[in-house]
């Protein structure tokens, strides 16, 4: 909903909060926070709420630290608790510097950009996430050993899904904080899981996303358990995935639907797909960002390998669900939930309008199962970070879309974490090398 400053302090006295806490995202996707006492929240809703980022990934030098924290009052919650006497509220915050401007390398913002394009070319973009986790068990210490929570599989049902009451506390909690939940249950690898929220406008859908992932990590925590988002944290198994599903309007009307086409996708649709598959492998570094990402997106266990579109094959990267009308709208299933989803939609959507101006063509739906064909004229995913990253800096156009700040740190901060995984020798390497 939308709040007035006058309807947060009225809120705020009414329900005896009595600490603030101030969110927002570093360059890598990780939910950062403040915590105020109640009474500076005149000073919060003045936008005087100053911090220190010079340690944080992606933002500033120590040069120049020193950012404010701008709430954006539509994001106002009261945090569920069971102490009255520490109630907290939270605001998601936008980064602005001292001279009042936007912080160029601050996630939403980048995001908001990408939204305020669609917006100038007649559309408006919602997203429906499909973020997957895995439960491992603790050690004595609290600490995550390499033990699935159970043994269960798709769709399995309780005694063999051993996370069901895990799941119920999450979507529990998740409708606390205003989401509208649709459906839960256990996914295809041992211990892992996904939990379905209703879609919204791309810059919501971001904030739930990492709101999610915080609720999911806190209570699978008081159930003793540990939530992982790792895109493939057990070999031989399926990976988590954070499918996205996007679909365009305009003037209240879908863009990607055409009842008079066969199978009633639009033009539209069609070149917003193109756009994407053009830029598949420099996307890839935004959606895929870390090298365990490589991982999981393998032939056999579910992860699209081919830079493909589909009506129904889910070897493509990209998927038409059969649903027409208003619901019409296709899966891109290669992010994983370890993407900073600001910046993963923010690319997506700056693909997608790419195709549309430039009428790019996407070529026919693929029915073939890729995983089982070897066809060279279709394109893959890199396979590593290192590539990934490597077409990023040659796309002008995700790089014009991440801005220069960020484009260029992001690539910083990977190209270090490509280095330091590839001087390590690992377990397998000792095991198939050491007699040689």
């Amino acid at each position: 909903m939308t709040y007035t400053k006058e309807q947060i302090k009225q809120e705020v006295q009414e329900n005896n909060v009595e600490f603030l806490i101030l969110e927002f995202t570093d360059m890598l996707g990780d939910t950062k926070n403040v915590e105020l006492p109640v009474e500076e929240l005149e000073m919060v809703l003045n936008d005087e709420a100053m911090f220190d980022s010079s340690s944080i990934s992606g933002f500033s030098d120590i040069q120049e630290s020193d950012m404010y924290l701008v709430p954006d009052l539509d994001t106002f919650l009261l945090l569920p608790s069971l102490v009255d006497e520490d109630r907290s509220a939270r605001f998601i915050c936008d980064i602005y510097k001292p001279d009042g401007t936007p912080f160029e390398g601050d996630p939403r913002y980048i995001l908001k950009r990408a939204m305020k394009e669609a917006e100038e070319m007649g559309y408006t973009v919602n997203v429906g996430p499909e973020p997957e986790f895995f439960l491992f068990k603790l050690d004595n210490d609290g600490y995550p050993v390499r033990q699935m929570n159970d043994r269960g599989g798709y769709f399995d049902a309780s005694p063999k899904d051993k996370g069901d009451k895990v799941r119920r506390d999450i979507v529990r909690t998740l409708k606390k904080y205003g989401f509208d939940m649709e459906a839960s249950h256990h996914e295809v690898a041992m211990g892992q899981h996904e939990i379905n929220f209703r879609f919204d406008n791309m810059l919501k859908t971001a904030d739930n996303i990492q709101t999610f992932k915080n609720v999911v990590k806190d209570i699978a925590t008081n159930h003793e358990y540990h939530a992982t988002f790792m895109p493939k944290p057990i070999a031989g198994e399926n990976g988590s995935g954070m499918h996205c599903h996007l679909s365009l309007f305009r003037d209240g009307d879908s863009a990607f639907y055409d009842e008079d086409a066969t199978d009633g996708v639009s033009k539209t649709m069609k070149q917003f797909i193109a756009g994407i598959l053009h830029h598949a492998s420099g996307i890839a570094a935004i959606t895929n960002p870390n090298v365990n990402s490589y991982k999981r997106l393998v032939p056999g266990y579910e992860a699209p390998v081919s830079v493909a579109w589909s009506h129904s094959n889910r070897s493509c990267m990209v998927r038409v669900p059969t649903t027409r009308g208003k619901g019409t709208r296709f899966e891109v299933r290669n992010p994983d939930p370890t993407a900073n989803p600001y910046l993963t939609l923010a690319v997506l959507i700056q693909a997608g309008l790419d195709g549309i101006r430039k009428e790019m063509d996407a070529g026919e739906a693929e029915s073939r199962n890729l995983y089982e064909v070897e066809d060279e004229s279709v394109p893959t995913l890199p396979t590593n970070l290192k590539e990934a990253l490597s077409a990023l800096e040659k796309d002008e156009l995700l790089m014009s879309a991440l801005g220069d700040h960020t484009s260029k740190v992001y690539i910083e901060d990977k190209e270090q974490e490509w280095t330091e995984y590839s001087l390590q020798v690992s377990k397998w390497e000792i095991d198939k090398y050491m007699n040689k």
